[in-house]
């Protein structure tokens, strides 16, 4: 079995958000898949995609102050300031964490541990709703 969607998330704030459920909802086509891999690319060159732990949040404001701190904005030596000083930090954090994930699934499920989750990684102060397109490949 082959299956594509595009999705659209709602606006999110800058910062890591775990965006799983929604994910999750978007394709109950999963259940019907033993084995297989569910690969999810973000259309967007401002944020980014990344699998870490699901259970406490203070986990996601470190990632949002590292990221800042190894990728500062207002950094002179920037040329493409056009759309603002959070733009060209946010190509940058974007292309350092990865526009793309690919997941095993395992028996209608993603096999993922249990104290992993998937981030939208949003770079820019006000980034918009993102695309995700969700592949699906398995039997």
């Amino acid at each position: 079995m082959w299956l594509q969607k595009q999705i659209q998330l709602q606006p999110k704030h800058r910062g890591f958000h775990l965006i799983t459920r929604e994910v999750l909802k978007e394709i109950p086509e999963l259940e019907r898949i033993s084995v297989g891999l569910m690969h999810v690319f973000i259309q967007h060159t401002s944020a980014s995609l990344t699998i870490n732990e699901n259970a406490d949040p203070t986990v996601r404001e470190d990632f949002e102050q590292f990221f800042n701190r190894a990728v500062p904005e207002d950094e002179p030596y920037f040329i493409h300031t056009y759309e603002g000083s959070d733009d060209m930090p946010a190509h940058l954090k974007s292309s350092l964490l990865g526009a793309s994930l690919s997941i095993p699934i395992c028996d209608g499920r993603l096999n993922i541990g249990v104290w992993q989750g998937i981030y939208l990684c949003e770079h820019r102060n006000r980034g918009g709703s993102r695309r995700l397109v969700i592949t699906l490949q398995g039997e």
